[in-house]
């Protein structure tokens, strides 16, 4: 089976694979390069999905909060 690329560097998934995948208009795709294959994969959460509690339990805003105060306060003796 064969696609064409477009101009935009495009390229049509034919309908019975788009079916048997389940991709769907606004579908991610994982690309990788594999030697001199380019391997589309279809990804089963969105790329927010999978961050989605990876940083539950850390303190990351009061963090940020932090860092930026310190940098506030660094400005304000130069």
């Amino acid at each position: 089976m064969a696609t064409k690329v477009s101009s935009k560097g495009q390229i049509v998934i034919p309908k019975h694979l788009r079916e048997k995948l389940n991709i769907k208009p606004g579908t991610f795709l994982n690309i990788r390069l594999e030697k001199e294959d380019i391997v589309l994969t279809p990804m089963k959460r969105t790329p927010i999905e999978r961050l989605y509690g990876r940083f539950s339990g850390e303190q990351v805003l009061f963090q940020l909060e932090k860092e930026h105060a310190d940098e506030i306060a660094k400005d304000d003796r130069a």
